[in-house]
């Protein structure tokens, strides 16, 4: 009998891809082609909006049940996870700077090497020979991608590697933190305590490195008010794609969100480049398509180890 697949699982889907890649390509297009050069200000338009958003649809909306944090401890863990998150989000934020967002992509195709990395070394978690051996394509088709790349930059390529390997430190980090069943918290909930905690790590930062950011945003919007637009659907964007990863994740599996955002990125990739019209090259492609098939292939290995 044919699976048919609910329309409102179709649309969540849809809605996710369509956050994702709006808030990946508004960046990119707030820091490099428009000229507003202040990613830790910019990231923390994000948290405020993630903080106010959040707390409206637990608290009032009532996506999920609203969960408490239980200790101090618990609360140190998470203020932990938010400087981890804030510093991955900034420096891929300043990579989209120097970047094209089709190399940003192949770049951080490559969390799972990272992951394993972390996981290997912060927990002794290992995974089979197999699983391994994936790694090898993910690593060496980056290397390939970066060898090919028409706009490559040093520090771009630096930020965004850190990135990526902050998101997977964060990932294993939080697997281990938050472990035991009384401290663990959906993801939701996690967003609506780390977001403020961000915001409040980011307040400083902005003031102490984008001095007068305020201001000349102000000055901005003055001479074109679109900026306050763009900052108030990027950082609405910025919430969405956390909500509809939750809601995606909750509609079909983590499985399907795991294929689906390998697809997502190869997406991500064509609708860049026919936007921006940045320079691609042939063998900088298939470099890409080697990290993403490595990929394909962890996914694949980790799932028939379970």
């Amino acid at each position: 009998m044919k699976t048919v697949i609910p329309w409102t699982t179709i649309w969540i889907v849809i809605s996710w891809y369509s956050s994702n890649i709006g808030v990946l390509l508004l960046n990119k297009y707030l820091l490099s082609n428009y000229g507003f050069k202040y990613p830790i200000f910019l990231t923390m338009c994000h948290m405020l909006a993630c903080s106010l958003l959040s707390y409206i649809a637990v608290a009032w909306v009532k996506v999920v049940p609203m969960q408490s944090i239980g200790s101090k401890k618990q609360l140190l863990k998470i203020t932990g996870l938010s400087l981890v998150f804030c510093f991955s989000v900034v420096l891929g934020n300043v990579s989209l700077r120097y970047l094209p967002v089709s190399f940003n992509q192949a770049i951080g195709a490559t969390t799972p090497f990272f992951t394993a990395v972390f996981a290997y070394v912060m927990s002794k978690k290992t995974e089979s020979w197999v699983t391994y051996m994936t790694l090898i394509p993910v690593v060496a088709g980056v290397i390939i991608a970066s060898g090919a790349e028409p706009s490559f930059h040093l520090f771009g390529f630096l930020m965004c590697v850190s990135a990526t390997a902050s998101r997977a430190f964060k990932s294993v980090l939080q697997a281990i933190l938050l472990s035991s069943e009384e401290q663990k918290l959906n993801s939701m909930n996690l967003l609506m305590y780390m977001a403020p905690i961000a915001v409040a790590i980011l307040l400083p930062a902005t003031l102490l490195m984008e001095r007068n950011v305020v201001a000349i945003t102000v000055a901005l919007a003055r001479k074109d008010i679109k900026i306050v637009y763009y900052l108030l659907f990027n950082s609405s964007l910025a919430y969405f794609v956390n909500l509809t990863n939750f809601l995606v994740t909750k509609h079909t599996s983590a499985l399907t969100l795991q294929v689906l955002g390998n697809a997502k990125g190869a997406v991500a990739v064509v609708v860049s480049i026919l936007i921006f019209r940045n320079p691609v090259s042939l063998i900088g492609m298939l470099g890409y398509s080697l990290t993403v098939l490595g990929v394909v292939l962890y996914s694949e290995s980790k799932k028939g180890n379970k």
